[in-house]
């Protein structure tokens, strides 16, 4: 790990999002596969990385995640949380806010 690496835990539901996010070019990847291939549906994929989309940051940063439990549904939303903790973790300026990105539902 380098040192501009963080590391987060995201969870919602019974699902666990360990997520690693470090500058780059954009590049998701979940459990060693792309978040396309891991995530056939285009709504999770989208919930996944709003926090990039809120905070105008998509192809800033790459991000590696290792999901276990749950469904996708919760696992998307793991994800979620796990990548805007990233972000406020990395930049306090970042503003999320109250858009469901921060919470634990």
């Amino acid at each position: 790990m380098t040192d501009s690496t963080i590391q987060t835990t995201g969870r919602r539901k019974r699902s666990v999002a360990r997520v690693r996010t470090s500058p780059g070019t954009g590049v998701v990847t979940v459990n060693g596969m792309p978040l396309d291939d891991y995530f056939p549906s285009r709504t999770h994929r989208m919930n996944s990385i709003e926090p990039f989309v809120v905070t105008e940051t998509a192809g800033t940063y790459d991000v590696d995640a290792t999901i276990h439990g749950g469904g996708t549904t919760g696992q998307a939303g793991a994800l979620r949380l796990g990548i805007a903790r990233a972000l406020i973790e990395m930049d306090g300026e970042h503003q999320i806010g109250r858009a469901s990105c921060r919470a634990r539902v």
